[in-house]
């Protein structure tokens, strides 16, 4: 189903979409703007799902398991350890 409105477009928007329908990449300016809004959608929801993402990211972050500061300095020292003893770096 198609709907009918009207939109206002700033010059410089009027002359690109009007462009790419001269160019012949669409068929007229509905078709232009259809794909812009389909894309927006597309972003908008890629978003949405990052964002939920992350969120749950966070949240498992905040509810689990932490270490105290000691023992993180440890496990990176014992780390740069590693890595020393396998490039062979002098201290």
């Amino acid at each position: 189903m198609s709907v009918k409105s009207s939109i206002s477009l700033t010059d410089q928007q009027d002359a690109f979409a009007r462009s790419l329908v001269e160019s012949g990449r669409y068929s007229s300016l509905s078709s232009v703007l259809q794909q812009g809004l389909e894309l927006l959608r597309q972003k908008t929801e890629a978003e949405a799902v990052e964002t939920a993402a992350l969120r749950e990211v966070i949240q498992r972050r905040l509810t689990g398991p932490m270490i105290s500061a000691a023992e993180m300095e440890g496990r990176v020292a014992a780390m740069i350890e590693r890595k020393r003893r396998t490039v062979r770096v002098d201290t």
